[in-house]
């Protein structure tokens, strides 16, 4: 007796659609449904994913939804593939898709700034993902994007707009230009025009609840605009600026003051010289490797002796300031000697430094220090579990050993200092020779209060009362509820491609998993 797939009940034909594979899903469950037309087949979620890989589609779909706006509402996921496309008309179906969960779009030279502005000019407060990859290379030289001054800073402007968003994965990537894609014999143009944009969106809504970042503009220096505003992207825990300009340096403030930081991807960048010829030939061909481990194991330190000047120079001009208002208050005297004596209006004495800001006088008296007080800053550790990155040459297994092992030496002596410099805060705190601060933690009152009144006084910081708050743990331990937060990163150089030899885990595996748009 033949058996029939038409009687299948309708949880095992949905379990079955879920296992398809995402990048034929429509495909496959088109021809599930013909093949058994009289069982039921979830063709309704056609409509709950779409995936355009040409550009008349867009036009087909606008068409079917236009007048059926109960099938618009039930796309979730939508996916647009394709270099060439009429921008109007794509705009046109964005307008068609509130209830978007998943958007996902290539950005040619047929689209202008204001497209996207159009795009994202209200709010989608249901994405969760959302993923822009710009291609603007053209075929014959024009200079119409120059001369009209056409950027896209504007949807980088128009993100920061919204008012309270929850999309915790954004990717914001320009392809490299490649002489297969488009000429290179004359200037391309350009995506963004200006970086300031990125601090914008660091400090705004968007960027508060943002988790996952892939950030590529090749061969632009990004990384220190995202950092420059206080509390920058501060839920940020995944990084990916590949292809960038950033250098061990850029690194190293990055960690101090994006602390939440696990995940770092920086193929392509240059993090260590080009040049390991000349290292070779010193007999220390690795050797900046373990400077990296090591200034990236340094970075809270770097940022909390920052933090130590900024406070010092403002308590001065605090009580400077007040010492200036007193005799106000009281009166002042006349002073004996000649009058009427005229004043240079030139020196030849060398420019004095510029003065520190004046403190503000609306901030907590509680976080004014006494006069005299010695504060000092306690440096946090990173929280770096994995870097990701490429080696500027070829990667034989021996070659890689020696690399993380030139890497784990640098981070120990760094985290080695970090120690000693944490101990000898902990004796001054002991000895009650010095008041100990530390960062405050994201979300705390302390925390929220910088954001009003910024790096003023003892404001954002918090005083150290628990002689456990400076020890470091070495050694594992898996009963033990802290973790241990000192280990080295996990080490990658392997580069983006898939078929390269990856360490297991790694941060080029887990923002395959995160994007799954990279094969």
């Amino acid at each position: 007796m033949r058996r029939s797939l038409d009687g299948l009940p309708p949880e095992l034909l949905f379990d079955i659609v879920s296992h398809f594979e995402p990048d034929y899903f429509q495909q496959s469950l088109l021809a599930l449904s013909r093949a058994i037309p009289r069982s039921a087949v979830p063709t309704h979620l056609l409509l709950e994913k779409i995936r355009l890989t040409r550009g008349e589609q867009v036009f087909q779909l606008y068409r079917r939804l236009r007048d059926a706006p109960e099938d618009a509402a039930r796309v979730r996921e939508f996916a647009f593939e394709a270099w060439t496309v009429d921008a109007d008309i794509f705009v046109n179906l964005m307008h068609l898709l509130p209830s978007l969960m998943y958007l996902k779009m290539f950005v040619g030279p047929n689209f202008a700034p204001e497209h996207l502005e159009e795009i994202f000019q209200r709010p989608r407060t249901q994405l969760q993902y959302l993923s822009l990859q710009f291609r603007p290379y053209v075929q014959r030289a024009t200079y119409y994007q120059f001369l009209k001054g056409a950027y896209f800073d504007s949807t980088l402007l128009a993100l920061s707009s919204w008012p309270a968003p929850t999309l915790p994965v954004l990717s914001i990537v320009q392809d490299p230009l490649d002489p297969a894609i488009a000429p290179t014999g004359f200037a391309q143009p350009l995506v963004f025009f200006r970086l300031d944009p990125l601090s914008t969106l660091a400090v705004s809504p968007l960027g508060n609840t943002l988790k996952h970042f892939r950030l590529r503009v090749p061969g632009r220096p990004v990384a220190g605009h995202l950092h420059t505003a206080l509390h920058s992207y501060p839920a940020v825990e995944f990084l990916d600026m590949s292809t960038s300009n950033v250098g061990s340096r850029d690194v190293a403030s990055l960690l101090g003051r994006m602390r939440h930081i696990q995940i770092l991807v920086l193929d392509g960048c240059p993090i260590v010289s080009q040049r390991t010829d000349i290292q070779l030939d010193a007999g220390e061909p690795f050797l900046q490797w373990a400077e990296l481990g090591k200034a990236m194991a340094l970075s809270g330190l770097a940022c909390a002796s920052e933090r130590e000047k900024k406070l010092k120079a403002w308590v001065d001009a605090f009580y400077v300031q007040d010492n200036e208002d007193e005799p106000s208050k009281k009166g002042r005297k006349a002073k004996r000697g000649r009058k009427g004596l005229a004043t240079a209006t030139i020196s030849l004495r060398a420019k004095s430094p510029e003065r520190a800001a004046q403190p503000s006088g609306d901030v907590p008296r509680s976080r004014i220090p006494s006069r005299g007080q010695r504060v000092r800053v306690l440096p946090p550790v990173p929280a770096l579990r994995s870097l990701a990155t490429s080696f500027p040459g070829a990667v034989s297994p021996e070659t890689y050993e020696a690399v993380r092992d030139e890497f784990e030496r640098g981070w120990a002596e760094g985290i080695a200092r970090l120690q000693a410099v944490r101990l000898r805060l902990w004796t001054s705190w002991r000895n009650g020779i010095s008041r100990i601060v530390r960062f405050a933690d994201r979300g705390s009152l302390e925390w929220n209060e910088e954001a009003l009144y910024g790096e003023q006084g003892l404001v954002g910081l918090v005083d150290v009362d628990d002689e456990e708050t400076f020890m470091l743990n070495f050694t594992p331990n898996e009963e033990a509820e802290r973790v241990v937060r000192e280990a080295c990163p996990l080490l990658c150089i392997a580069g983006s491609k898939h078929d390269a030899p990856h360490t297991k885990g790694c941060g080029h595996q887990i923002g395959w998993a995160l994007y799954t748009d990279e094969t």
